[in-house]
């Protein structure tokens, strides 16, 4: 559960940032993070939650902010695409060649 969220920039990338408390501000900037900007929430609440709040913020209206919230809203609360994985090829077994071939006598007869 976090009480603060927001975005910053990390090497050019912005993404959205979950925090307890505005010490964070501390730590992203020694690691080199830009343009930081965390608010206080309302509760505490899980990402999915955090996400949704963000979305109505004023974050929200800068667009920069708007793609990395939106990208967070996607890994958080899913997204309308679906992501397909190539399934392993399996080598048939020898009873699965047998059945086959018998399928094929029968079928030839």
């Amino acid at each position: 559960m976090f009480k603060v969220a927001g975005v910053s920039t990390l090497k050019g990338e912005v993404k959205v940032r979950f925090a307890n408390d505005m010490t964070r501000v501390k730590v992203l900037t020694k690691n080199g993070h830009t343009d930081i900007e965390l608010v206080e929430l309302p509760e505490a609440m899980d990402k999915p939650a955090v996400v949704s709040y963000l979305k109505t913020t004023e974050l929200y209206t800068k667009p920069m902010f708007a793609a990395a919230i939106d990208a967070a809203d996607a890994k958080y609360n899913g997204s309308k695409t679906v992501k397909v994985t190539k399934a392993k090829a399996t080598k048939p077994s020898l009873e699965a060649i047998k059945a086959r071939a018998k399928t094929g006598e029968a079928e030839a007869a």
